[in-house]
């Protein structure tokens, strides 16, 4: 190597070993990176959708040498989505953790050797937690489009990039808006973290992942054709209206019930949300009346803050309950009946005592405890609308209460199953003292009996 070579190659390395990554975070930073796209880039200026995040590649002394702009994620494309094995709903869920690099500028006067690589390496190496910090959630994997009549992408395969194929030809010209171009590119793809795609396609997101999900809106799944079929199981809910209008009174609750099943927040601004997320051919399906402008409208927050005012909750329950016995038969006559009380997640504090079969889960009532009282009385309550003649009833150590026993066996004829813990020290001694305990086959604990006793 000639002294000349050498001189050059060593002025390359240091120049390399002092390259920067500035991320762009004044509108004043980035309409100079705008500026220079227009000018340099093939593309022109950019102009981004949704989250996004620019990028000025400098040298030891600050000098801009390049622009990198990256941007949210394309919403389909097939051979991406092949490639991570998604379903189309956990890509609707997950698609904010993919980030499209639109824009990769080296300035033509400023350029020299392995520059592109080296910045976008760099690049990569931060762009995750940047966008943690811009946005709140990190990225996990990245994809560009190389234009294969203007580039051939070595800067992308050298910095172990995957191509994936070809795009179908269209371009994006707003948030969900598409325009058909012509111009196939290349598309290439990376993970910026280990098993990034294998987090993408797990059933569950790993925690420091999952918030992404938390923040998107629910969507209900179901063809038009099973919203139907929910439908005629509602519609002999009495509508509390005189005059009905756009929604009869059991698409309103078919809403809840679909919002229900997706998992949405309950209440009626998250089901007015929710509905606005549904397709015209769902609500036509729902039984939502047509509008002449506006063919299947979406019931709004008020709508349903008057259903939950004035619905039957009884009326539904044996709609519900007759629904039940007709797909799956009549809840087995002999198996025990569990009394159990839960807070739901957007309940607003209050709980609900649930009676239910054991083992075939067969829905039997369920009752609402409110704030200002506790499960006891609302447990007796519930008894009377249960069948328990001859039945076996099983509650936990909240209800083992004298009063409870005696309203299961003298009025509704049932036996009973109550858990004992230390808080009734004299019940359990007793019971201690006249039950001989059974053999254990297997404590749950290991090397330690089973600490409760059962009357």
């Amino acid at each position: 190597m000639s002294k000349l070579a050498r001189t050059t190659s060593a002025t390359v390395s240091v120049a390399l070993s002092e390259i920067q990554i500035q991320p762009l975070p004044t509108s004043k930073a980035r309409a100079r990176a705008r500026r220079l796209l227009a000018k340099h880039h093939y593309l022109g200026d950019v102009h981004a959708v949704g989250e996004q995040l620019f990028y000025a590649v400098t040298d030891g002394h600050g000098d801009w040498l390049g622009v990198l702009v990256f941007c949210a994620a394309s919403r389909r494309l097939r051979a991406r989505d092949r490639w991570i094995g998604w379903s189309e709903e956990q890509r609707r869920r997950r698609l904010p953790l993919l980030v499209n690099n639109c824009r990769f500028l080296l300035l033509p006067e400023k350029t020299f050797p392995n520059l592109g690589s080296r910045s976008l390496r760099l690049c990569l190496d931060r762009l995750s937690a940047d966008w943690q910090q811009r946005y709140a959630h990190p990225v996990v994997l990245v994809e560009t489009f190389v234009d294969p009549e203007q580039f051939s992408g070595t800067v992308y395969t050298a910095n172990g990039w995957t191509e994936l194929g070809t795009t179908d030809g269209f371009g994006r010209v707003r948030r969900d808006f598409y325009v058909e171009h012509h111009k196939p590119k290349r598309l290439f793809a990376r993970e910026l973290c280990r098993n990034a795609r294998r987090n993408l396609q797990a059933e569950k997101l790993r925690p420091a992942l999952a918030g992404v999900e938390a923040k998107t809106r629910p969507r209900s799944p179901e063809s038009p054709a099973r919203i139907r079929s929910l439908v005629e199981y509602l519609k002999g809910l009495p509508d509390y209206r005189a005059r009905i209008g756009l929604y009869p009174l059991w698409t309103l609750v078919a809403i809840g019930v679909l919002a229900h099943l997706c998992g949405a927040p309950r209440g009626p601004k998250e089901w007015a949300k929710f509905a606005k997320g549904l397709s015209q051919a769902q609500r036509r399906a729902l039984g939502v009346r047509p509008q002449d402008h506006r063919p299947y409208p979406a019931p709004s927050q008020t709508t349903f803050w008057r259903l939950l005012q004035h619905l039957d909750a009884d009326a539904l329950e044996k709609v519900f309950l007759q629904t039940q016995e007709q797909l799956r038969g009549p809840a087995p006559a002999g198996e025990l009946i569990v009394l159990d009380g839960k807070q739901p997640r957007h309940g607003g504090g209050h709980a609900v005592l649930t009676a239910v079969t054991v083992p075939s889960q067969h829905y039997l009532g369920s009752a609402l405890v409110d704030t200002k009282t506790n499960e006891i009385p609302v447990a007796r309550e519930l008894f009377k609308k249960l069948d328990l003649d001859g039945r076996k009833v099983s509650l936990d150590a909240l209800h083992t209460q004298d009063q409870t026993a005696r309203a299961l066996v003298l009025e509704h004829g049932a036996d009973y199953l109550f858990t004992v813990k230390d808080n009734q020290p004299t019940l359990r001694a007793n019971i201690e003292r006249l039950v001989q305990a059974p053999p254990a086959r297997f404590s749950p604990s290991g090397s330690h009996a089973d600490p409760g006793g059962h009357a």
